[in-house]
């Protein structure tokens, strides 16, 4: 497995839209989507889209088993990859909850999100699956999935506080950047 870096905020890639890969005629997926988990693990996150590691494909992969705890013991075995995903429906009451981002680090902000989504998909054996996610669940696999569409979580947050990280957000297009894994910026 290979640690693969992960693209910084101000990187093009990460606002382009990702396209539906053919699972059947692409070698390498296997391979792909352990690398991915291995990135995302090895720089601490539970979610890793596609376009954080430069690619501009519709796959992701999350593991919220490094959450899980006696309240959410649902989070011991999630861990999921969901390749061509479609959110088909969301609903429920917006709620605000802080998030973070491997491509914008150092930053955390409330963002509002749907409470639950239904969202169909390939697994990682290329099985459709048709699924309704709520909670923490549900909001990880919107941020994930706003990756595939070219959206940041920055992008959801008020006037006021995009104001308040301005000056982080134009050094990381700057490249000054530091962190404890491996990236690739703009620059």
């Amino acid at each position: 497995m290979m640690i693969l870096p992960i693209y910084i905020y101000g990187h093009p890639v990460l606002r382009k839209v990702a396209q539906d890969i053919d699972p059947s005629n692409y070698p390498g997926l296997n391979e792909l989507i352990d690398n991915m988990f291995e990135t995302m693990r090895n720089a601490e996150g539970v979610g890793l889209a596609g376009p954080q590691v430069g690619l501009e494909e519709r796959v992701f992969v999350m593991d919220l088993s490094p959450l899980a705890t006696e309240e959410y013991p649902e989070f011991k075995d999630f861990t999921k990859v969901f390749i061509n995903a479609r959110i088909t429906e969301r609903k429920g009451e917006l709620e605000a909850m802080e998030e973070g981002c491997l491509s914008v680090p150092g930053i955390h902000e409330k963002v509002s999100r749907e409470g639950e989504i239904r969202i169909s998909y390939l697994d990682e054996n290329l099985i459709p699956r048709d699924e309704v996610y709520t909670g923490y669940m549900a909001r990880v696999i919107q941020h994930e999935y706003d990756h595939l569409d070219g959206i940041l979580f920055i992008d959801k947050i008020s006037p006021l506080r995009k104001r308040m990280v301005r000056s982080k957000l134009a050094n990381m297009e700057k490249g000054k950047v530091a962190c404890d894994y491996k990236i690739r910026t703009a620059r």
